[in-house]
C-alpha cells in the first residue's frame, strides 16, 4: 500500500482515483477544484480530501493529476499552492493530464531539481475506460521511476508502457488522437455513405468489421452514429483541445498533418452547430445537416 494523492476528479480522474482506492487498496488523498466533489468522493469511496494541491501532496509517495490543459496542470504543480511546493524527496509525480511535450519536460525539470521524480503518463480509452479500469496508458520518463510506479499504475489500467525520456508519453497521446481523428472521419463518411445508399448499417458493419477497416472506433460507436446519438463519450471541446496541442507539436517538428488539420476544421463546424459538449463521433452530424 502506498499513500497517494490525486488532484483532479473529472469524469477521468474520479474513477481512476477510486480505483486507486478500492482495487489498488491505496491510501488516497483527493484534491478537486470544487470542493463538494471532493467531499462526494470521499463519502463514496473513503479516504481524504484537502483544500489545495500542496497540502494533498504533503508527504505522500505518488501525486497523480488529471486536469484540463497545460495552464491547469502548471497552477497544481509549480503554483503557490501547487503539489510541487511540498512533495518530499524520492516522490513520483505522474501526470494523466493530455498537455504538450513542453510542459511535460519543463515540469520534470522542475520536479528533478527538488529532489523528486515526474512521469507524462496520458491515457487512452475514454470515459468508459476510467470507469472500469482498463486505460491505456503512455508513460515518458526514466525506466527505473516507471518501473516503481507502474504498480501503482496499474490500478486504472490495462496496458502501461514506457514510451522514452519525459515528454514522450505526451507525444505518443498525440498519435493517438490523430489516428483517431482519420479513423472517426472515414468512420462517418462510411456510414453516411451507406445509409443514402439504402444499405442496413448493422449488417454492412458485421461484415467489414472482422476485416481490415475494423477499428475499435468502428465496433463501439457506429450505432449511436448511425442513430445520431452524440450526447455523451470524450467531448468535442477536449478534442480540438488535443488536435492544437497535435498541430503546434508538428510545426515544431516539420511533420505533415494534412488530415488532421482538416479534422479540427470539421470539429469546429459540429461546434458551431452546438455540439461543443457532444462525443468526437459527432462528426457524423455534419455530413447529414
Amino acid at each position: 500500500m502506498a499513500s497517494v494523492a490525486f488532484l483532479g476528479l473529472g469524469v477521468m480522474g474520479y474513477p481512476m482515483a477510486a480505483h486507486l482506492k478500492n482495487r489498488g487498496g491505496h491510501d488516497v488523498t483527493v484534491y478537486n477544484r470544487t470542493t463538494a466533489k471532493a467531499e462526494k468522493w470521499v463519502a463514496e469511496h473513503g479516504g481524504s480530501y484537502a483544500r489545495t494541491p500542496r497540502e494533498a501532496a504533503e508527504g505522500k509517495d505518488f501525486v497523480f493529476a488529471c486536469v484540463g490543459n497545460d495552464d491547469d496542470l502548471r497552477s497544481v504543480t509549480i503554483g503557490s499552492d501547487g503539489a510541487f511546493q511540498s512533495m518530499k524527496k524520492g516522490s513520483v509525480f505522474i501526470d494523466n493530464t493530455t498537455a504538450s511535450a513542453e510542459v511535460a519536460r519543463e515540469l520534470g525539470e522542475a520536479a528533478k531539481a527538488r529532489g523528486f521524480s515526474f512521469l507524462d503518463a496520458p491515457v487512452s480509452g475514454g470515459q468508459a475506460g476510467a470507469e472500469n479500469g482498463v486505460l491505456t496508458v503512455m508513460v515518458g520518463g526514466e525506466q527505473a521511476v516507471f518501473d516503481h510506479a507502474r504498480p501503482v499504475i496499474e490500478a486504472y489500467a490495462r496496458m502501461v508502457g514506457l514510451m522514452g525520456p519525459v515528454g514522450a508519453g505526451q507525444l505518443t497521446k498525440m498519435i493517438n488522437q490523430i489516428c483517431i481523428a482519420g479513423l472517426v472521419q472515414g468512420l462517418a463518411e462510411g456510414i453516411n455513405f451507406g445509409q443514402r445508399a439504402g444499405l442496413d448499417i448493422e449488417k454492412v458493419v458485421e461484415v467489414i468489421s472482422k476485416g481490415a477497416a475494423g477499428s475499435w472506433q468502428m465496433e463501439n460507436r457506429h450505432k449511436t452514429m448511425k442513430d445520431g446519438k452524440y450526447d455523451f463519450g470524450f467531448a468535442v471541446d477536449w478534442m480540438r483541445k488535443d488536435l492544437k496541442i497535435c498541430l503546434e507539436e508538428a510545426d515544431r517538428n516539420g511533420a505533415a498533418l494534412p488530415v488532421t488539420a482538416l479534422v479540427d476544421q470539421f470539429y469546429k463546424d459540429v461546434q458551431g452547430m452546438g455540439g461543443n459538449r457532444w462525443d468526437t463521433s459527432s462528426l457524423m452530424a455534419r455530413l447529414q445537416k
